[in-house]
């Protein structure tokens, strides 16, 4: 086995260190964009079904005939 210098020892340490800081970060990265694209679709998704329900509340509501405002008795005392 060929002998390395302290140097090149050090050197390789260093490299391996920063590769696997570097490979940790890209790993991170990945994972939280897949989180965040998780999310927005989700909010995207109630955003719609929202929209949705609201639009048939509206037209619901449009139906049915507005109910009269009960009226307030006033008695004279």
């Amino acid at each position: 086995m060929a002998e390395h210098s302290k140097a090149r020892i050090q050197a390789d340490a260093a490299f391996l260190k920063a590769q696997t800081r570097s490979l940790s970060h890209d790993r991170i990265l990945s994972e939280t964009d897949t989180i965040n694209q998780a999310r927005d679709a989700n909010t995207a998704r109630l955003k719609a079904q929202r929209l949705s329900k609201e639009a048939l509340d509206r037209a619901v509501a449009a139906t049915v005939p507005a109910k009269p405002k009960a009226r307030k008795s006033t008695k004279s005392a």
